[in-house]
């Protein structure tokens, strides 16, 4: 699970950007004292994710609050289903409503995205991973969701691990000279990444000691004989037009990995609705 200490800042950043000046509307209607009770509906078929962030909201502005959990994270859950049952102060919950439903809703819609193409290569040994094209703030969340669908993180951060791109090998002159360079700063715990576009690239890749190779928008039969030439010798990593239609094919030519931007940055929100009794 997440730090805790994560999940409050992003909560209370998200809260501060929803009501700045407080919720004139909730704070005028409502008696501070009323309390209710509210349930989250799923109006969708999906995997949920971050059960638990939205519960921490209604925790943050009622320490009261009752937060029962009907669904775990991981589970799948078709339309009509009760996710969780609320209890505490009233204008708590309204407040917290649109923050816990916003997070929860684009963690489901992750976590849902990448059980579908995990399933669609179901019983293959390749992985699915995510890139760091997430939504600035939220990385931290969006990468948990991509674990609970069933898929894998790449690189938190750019102090992660190295990976060498086009613009790294223009700049270095080539791809053994950029891996070179960085070999002789890093530590040796460190893995060397390089994304290669054509086949010459591979060989170079491979000749200049790389731990990782990105086989960048290649076509089927080009990434085939990417794979054929790396042997198993260093991992083989496929990144580039990955659908639900394209998975299953990419993964049949053999390599370790697909990477998949669109899990966190082309996501559709998991539809849920809160309600108060």
């Amino acid at each position: 699970m997440i730090n805790i200490y994560e999940i409050d800042k992003i909560i209370m950043s998200s809260l501060s950007e929803d009501m700045p000046f407080g919720d004139i509307t909730t704070d005028y209607i409502i008696d501070e004292n009323s309390r209710s009770e509210a349930i989250l509906v799923a109006k969708d078929v999906g995997i949920i994710a971050g059960i638990d962030v939205a519960k921490r909201v209604f925790e943050l502005l009622d320490e009261k609050s009752i937060f029962d959990k009907k669904i775990k994270d991981g589970q799948w859950v078709k339309y009509g289903d009760v996710i969780a049952e609320i209890k505490g102060n009233t204008r708590a919950l309204l407040k917290g409503e649109r923050t816990a439903l916003n997070l929860l809703q684009r963690l489901c819609g992750i976590a849902t995205k990448t059980g579908n193409l995990c399933n669609n290569i179901k019983g293959m040994s390749v992985r699915i991973v995510d890139t760091r094209k997430t939504t600035p703030g939220l990385r931290v969340l969006e990468k948990y969701a991509v674990r609970v669908g069933g898929g894998y993180n790449h690189r938190f951060s750019l102090s992660d691990a190295v990976m060498i791109k086009d613009n790294h090998i223009k700049a270095a002159g080539n791809i053994k000279k950029a891996i070179a360079k960085v070999k002789e700063q890093i530590p040796h715990t460190i893995k060397v990444e390089v994304e290669a576009e054509t086949l010459e690239q591979v060989k170079e890749a491979l000749e200049g000691g790389a731990d990782i190779i990105m086989l960048d928008n290649m076509g089927l039969d080009k990434m085939k004989e990417a794979v054929k030439i790396i042997n198993g010798q260093v991992i083989s990593e496929a990144s580039g037009n990955v659908t639900l239609e394209t998975i299953r094919d990419i993964a049949d030519t053999g390599v370790d990995v697909i990477s998949v931007g669109s899990l966190t940055h082309s996501v559709d929100a998991f539809d849920i609705s809160m309600k108060i009794k």
